[in-house]
């Protein structure tokens, strides 16, 4: 099992390390086409009380499935065409979660993954599958991802 920690960007709302309305989630390659995180979710992004609001759960999902393709030494980015959320149970705040996220099907331009958050006890809250499309890319060539921003922190 490898433990690789995938970069972050500066700005991102899931994984920006400088945004300061952020969740500032740490990914981590834990097998081939598989990565996690671990994230005690603030208080200031619950919907009802106690509850993680279900627009930021459904970022998160989003957040994990897209980082399973950037797994591994050959990393695609890509965007999201579908997302279909199955919220479970409550997913709350201040307490440990674990997002998952798995590569389910990868082709030449598209690709799907499922993305999974559990609480502490192991029990299922919420999952997706997801429909990702390949940034063309001839809009990548020449970018310099850390200069923008892209880059593993400490």
């Amino acid at each position: 099992m490898t433990s690789n920690r995938q970069p972050n960007s500066r700005h991102c709302f899931v994984c920006g390390v400088d945004n300061p309305f952020g969740l500032h989630l740490k990914f981590y390659e834990s097998a081939p086409g598989e990565v996690t995180a671990d994230i005690i979710v603030p208080s200031h992004f619950q919907g009802y009380p106690g509850v993680v609001h279900g627009g930021v759960v459904a970022a998160m999902l989003d957040e994990v499935a897209g980082r399973a393709l950037m797994n591994g030494g050959s990393p695609r980015f890509m965007f999201t065409a579908r997302l279909i959320v199955r919220y479970h149970k409550n997913v709350p705040v201040e307490q440990s979660l674990k997002l998952t996220g798995h590569t389910v099907k990868s082709r030449s331009r598209t690709a799907t993954a499922t993305s999974m958050i559990h609480d502490a006890k192991g029990e299922l809250l919420a999952e997706a599958d997801v429909l990702l499309v390949e940034i063309p890319p001839e809009r990548l060539e020449g970018v310099d991802m850390e200069k923008l921003g892209w880059k593993v922190y400490d």
